[in-house]
């Protein structure tokens, strides 16, 4: 949950994770939440604009350690020889 102006916090909706929509997209549950008031909506994206936000979000975490219960697309794969890719 990320903190917003004046107290609004915005996540992920917790156990409901990005999951197909109609005709292909995409849709991420979110949540709004302020001390006095709560929404919901959903972020829903083409295939297109799902990958490119993972290209972002991959270019931006470049560099940074991946968490012991990260996906695996963040961890390092090890080849033979010892030469570690990401």
């Amino acid at each position: 949950m990320n903190d917003m102006p004046e107290g609004w916090k915005v996540g992920p909706v917790p156990g409901r994770g990005l999951r197909p929509h109609k005709n292909g997209h995409f849709e991420l549950p979110l949540q709004a939440l302020c001390p006095a008031d709560a929404a919901a909506a959903s972020l829903v994206l083409t295939g297109v604009e799902a990958e490119q936000l993972h290209a972002a979000l991959c270019y931006a975490l470049d560099g940074e350690s991946a968490p012991a219960d990260a996906p695996e697309c963040r961890k390092p794969i090890r080849y033979p020889g010892g030469r570690q890719q990401y």
